[in-house]
């Protein structure tokens, strides 16, 4: 059996696999661009738990009551398909992105990304550039080894701490949870999945890192079926490269030589590994790292830019047809947002019937029926609630149905309906009456009399 090539293996295990990618830090174009949007991203999901709006957390979603509070909007499980209509928007806005530049969004905007990157400018910052960093890992165990491995973790798992805080403070307001943030008498299932995110952010951006995006996200793998050779993705142009050689800086270029030094820099910085240069790679995130550091490179060269850039293999004639697609799609989802909001009720009822009896009869020799009726108050304003018959002569409320909620509770109340003239089973229409908006709501039921 013929050894495989080191491109051709996805993964190894044993005493020959390589634990660690040590990437050097580059700045550049779009490195600048990443970092600023990193830092926005970023102060977005640290402030965004702070947010007030009506004297409380402007989003929180609250597991136990099975609620997501956005702002004015509350959401409950009977809402569940706004949720499934924005999930398949941010579905088709990510494949047509996809389509376009290929993986930016593991780029530009993962969190994975993000934090393995700011957890390697951590690293950077205590241990050196990549190449101390590797030595200092192969050298044997030192005072000053075990003082920059010490101060590197401690801020690791501080970064880690601070970023599953900022993530529970949207399922637990911030008010309540930073000042409890180490009562574990009181919360303690909140500090068990508090340690839990802490775990998963320390092991995840500290030591799975590229592993993730390497083996783990399913986005890499499909990926293939969304780009096609028109999609602009990070490549290498060969046939300028090509044969790639060293030479020195101020000198003539060779004749048999591309414009490629091979200084492996674009292997260097790459946070997973690969090299660009061996074609197309399910593996690369087109962070556009390698761009940086090559184009940094051909400038000291005196070369043009772009040996390694975002290309498309052809040119398309026209997109027309995907923008077309794509943007149906997406303004029908849109649509379909914007009619659930303006037809969503701010209040939900059932109505059911006792299960006891069909019917009984009273001392008037009435026939009456009980129904158990649930209401909840899904808006985050107190409102009164009015229960009445449709016109029918027939049937008649014992009593009077008035129900008062306050913002996002619900009630079960026992409503008994009269009648003395039917014969047998008749359907029955209840009027649930919002009186703040004077919105009604119209549930059908059955009236269960005796057969002559």
């Amino acid at each position: 059996m013929s050894t495989p090539k080191p491109e051709q293996i996805i993964m190894t295990t044993g005493r020959n696999s390589e634990n660690k990618i040590y990437f050097r830090e580059q700045f550049g174009h779009f490195q600048s661009i990443r970092r600023n949007l990193s830092i926005v991203l970023l102060a977005i999901f640290v402030l965004l738990p702070f947010v007030r709006y009506q004297s409380q957390a402007a989003i929180n979603i609250d597991v136990a009551a099975q609620t997501i509070r956005l702002f004015a909007l509350t959401l409950y499980p009977q809402d569940l398909f706004v949720l499934v209509i924005v999930f398949i928007l941010a579905a088709f806005v990510l494949f047509y992105v996809s389509r376009l530049y290929g993986r930016v969004w593991c780029g530009y905007t993962c969190p994975q990304t993000i934090w393995m990157l700011l957890f390697n400018w951590v690293e950077r910052r205590v241990e050196g550039n990549f190449q101390q960093s590797k030595a200092l890992d192969k050298s044997g165990l030192t005072w000053q080894k075990i003082a920059k491995k010490s101060v590197k973790h401690s801020i690791w798992l501080l970064l880690a701490l601070l970023t599953a805080s900022t993530f529970m403070s949207y399922f637990v307001p911030a008010e309540v949870l930073y000042p409890n943030l180490f009562n574990f008498n009181d919360y303690f299932l909140t500090q068990n999945w508090l340690l839990f995110f802490t775990a998963c952010t320390y092991v995840n951006a500290g030591w799975i890192k590229e592993k993730m995006c390497l083996h783990m996200c399913p986005y890499a793998r499909f990926q293939s079926a969304l780009v096609d050779n028109t999609s602009k993705l990070v490549s290498y142009n060969q046939a300028r490269g090509e044969s790639r050689g060293q030479r020195k800086r101020n000198a003539t270029k060779p004749n048999h030589l591309g414009d490629c030094v091979d200084c492996k820099l674009c292997v260097e910085v790459c946070p997973v590994g690969i090299d660009i240069r061996q074609g197309l790679q399910y593996s690369c995130i087109n962070c556009g790292l390698c761009i940086d550091a090559c184009d940094a490179v051909m400038d000291k060269f005196n070369y043009a830019k772009g040996l390694i850039s975002y290309s498309s293999i052809t040119k398309p004639a026209s997109r027309w047809r995907q923008h077309l697609t794509y943007g149906f799609v997406t303004a029908v989802m849109i649509l379909i947002l914007i009619f659930w909001m303006a037809s969503r009720s701010e209040f939900e009822a059932d109505i059911s019937r006792d299960r006891n009896a069909l019917y009984r009869v009273n001392y008037l020799d009435e026939v009456e029926n009980t129904y158990k009726i649930k209401l909840l108050n899904k808006s985050q304003q107190p409102k009164q609630f009015v229960i009445s018959l449709q016109a029918n002569d027939n049937f008649a409320l014992k009593h009077q149905g008035e129900i008062t909620l306050a913002g996002g509770q619900s009630d079960i109340q026992i409503l008994v309906v009269k009648s003395n003239s039917l014969v047998g089973t008749q359907q029955i229409a209840f009027q649930i009456t919002d009186v703040n908006k004077q919105e009604s709501e119209i549930i059908y039921s059955q009236f269960h009399s005796p057969e002559l």
